[in-house]
């Protein structure tokens, strides 16, 4: 009979917050694969829980992932964990989760941590959509793609990024979306906890010389959203998305969203505009 895969969400810092439920699967399955089985450790002796673990993360998932299918495929029972927070969610967990489904493995989720979440509902930005990018990439021109994408979006938009790599991620999406309001969570659940509100220039000049924690970071697109873009002209509306760095297709596409026209339409308006100034 086969065992079954428990993705069991562990605290993003303070301690009391592991669930019952957690705390029971953890003592009960057979095998724990951590993140970083040192971490891990730490948490189950503070649960005082003994319990064979292994290795799995971003670096070994493709190895350790049939290894770990195999064991559950002979009747062990395993839960998979990460340093802090939900397995999956900027993680590792979401590749082992998705060869199980192929093998008929029968996964549960336990329910705990998760930063994003908490950091939204602390941010007073708009809940009822949000966009989630994770971790932005460390290669420039995917970054910058990513950064395009997120210009798109017409809803509180969500990231993570690490200390060290904050103020420059910072300035990369104000040269890019200008200076528009921002939330800026640090350490969340832990002694250290600051939640950060203002434009982006403001939270860089409030932010402390040496940074420590993770960051979630919120951008609100509201402002966009608000802006009347009847009352300026279309060359206008052109040149403001055009100095911020976007090519002529996703210009047009953003025009016309933001002023709910057909792309067609808009297209053909700078195609004429193009002829009365080039006759043949």
């Amino acid at each position: 009979m086969k065992g079954k895969i428990y993705l069991v969400a562990t605290p993003i810092g303070n301690l009391e917050d592991i669930t019952l439920r957690a705390i029971r699967v953890l003592q009960e399955v057979d095998l724990i694969a951590a993140e970083d089985t040192r971490h891990t450790l730490k948490l189950l002796n503070h649960l005082n829980i003994k319990k064979p673990m292994i290795s799995y993360h971003r670096h070994n998932e493709e190895v350790k992932t049939e290894e770990l299918l195999a064991q559950v495929k002979e009747g062990k029972n395993i839960a998979i964990v990460t340093d802090a927070g939900t397995p999956g969610i900027s993680d590792p967990g979401e590749e082992i989760v998705k060869e199980a489904i192929l093998q008929g493995i029968e996964i549960i989720p336990i329910p705990g941590a998760c930063a994003l979440i908490n950091a939204l509902i602390v941010s007073g930005l708009d809940t009822k959509e949000f966009s989630f990018f994770g971790f932005l990439s460390i290669h420039t021109k995917i970054k910058q793609k990513q950064i395009e994408k997120i210009q798109q979006e017409n809803k509180t938009v969500i990231l993570y990024e690490a200390p060290h790599k904050l103020r420059k991620t910072l300035k990369s999406l104000q040269d890019r979306l200008g200076d528009i309001s921002i939330v800026a969570v640090k350490e969340l659940t832990k002694i250290h906890e600051k939640v950060y509100r203002g434009k982006i220039s403001q939270v860089l000049e409030e932010l402390e010389e040496e940074l420590k924690g993770e960051f979630v970071i919120l951008l609100s697109k509201q402002e966009k959203e608000e802006r009347d873009w009847n009352t300026i002209s279309l060359e206008e509306h052109y040149s403001y998305y055009q100095e911020k760095g976007m090519e002529k297709k996703e210009i047009i596409k953003q025009i016309a969203k933001d002023r709910k026209q057909s792309k067609n339409e808009i297209y053909q308006y700078f195609i004429e505009k193009e002829i009365g100034r080039n006759p043949s």
